[in-house]
């Protein structure tokens, strides 16, 4: 799935990222605003955000229906199977939901959440987008540590570990099988309330199989 994200190019560069992907034979993109340039590794450069997630859906369905964002004619369209994000333990909710709702009417066709380890908050989420009809994939980040865990309660906004999930993790002998049991367990308890599973195992990549063995999938 191509990530396309707004915080690093303009609209031209976004859409000739879009069209040389679809020449290249890829169709699904997830559509990003982007978390500002601060927050990352490099926090004097330049952002761009000429485009948000809600506009590059927007000119992704330009694109589709024959024009750029210049008004000028393609020779040939491209289709693209356009998804987009939202954050489910967000406190407040109602604004993640009035975005996403806008994300649908600009051609978002699925949506992938940032990371969930409650259940029952995620079920409540799920009952309360049930009307926009749209598939969501949960978002699962594998969990190294406690650290980890704490360290991602801190500093990545969205992403709420709960505290007997970190408590699980410190108690552990076995970091490795503790994190793949947490992961399935996850899953197990949320694969039915949702359409998919986004598994983000940063660096843990291998541990991917048993996850899935381990959550019957």
């Amino acid at each position: 799935m191509f990530q396309v994200t707004c915080r690093d190019r303009n609209r031209m560069a976004l859409e000739s990222d879009l069209l040389s992907a679809y020449v290249m034979g890829i169709e699904n993109v997830l559509c990003l605003t982007g978390d500002h340039i601060v927050l990352g590794d490099h926090p004097t450069a330049k952002p761009v955000f000429d485009l948000d997630s809600v506009s590059l859906l927007a000119a992704i369905r330009g694109l589709e229906q024959g024009r750029d964002l210049g008004g000028k004619e393609l020779k040939g369209v491209p289709h693209f199977f356009a998804g987009a994000v939202v954050t489910p333990a967000a406190d407040p909710l109602e604004p993640q939901i009035m975005k996403m709702d806008k994300k649908v009417k600009a051609g978002a066709q699925f949506f992938q959440t940032q990371a969930v380890y409650e259940a029952r908050m995620f079920e409540d989420f799920m009952k309360a987008v049930k009307y926009l009809n749209v598939p969501v994939m949960v978002g699962i980040v594998v969990l190294r540590s406690a650290a980890m865990a704490r360290f991602m309660n801190k500093n990545v906004a969205g992403i709420s570990v709960p505290e007997s999930l970190i408590e699980e993790m410190d108690k552990a002998e076995n970091k490795a099988k503790k994190s793949t049991e947490i992961a399935a367990r996850l899953i197990k308890e949320m694969k039915d309330m949702c359409q998919g599973v986004h598994i983000m195992a940063i660096g843990m990549e291998k541990r991917v199989p048993a996850i899935l063995d381990a959550a019957g999938l």
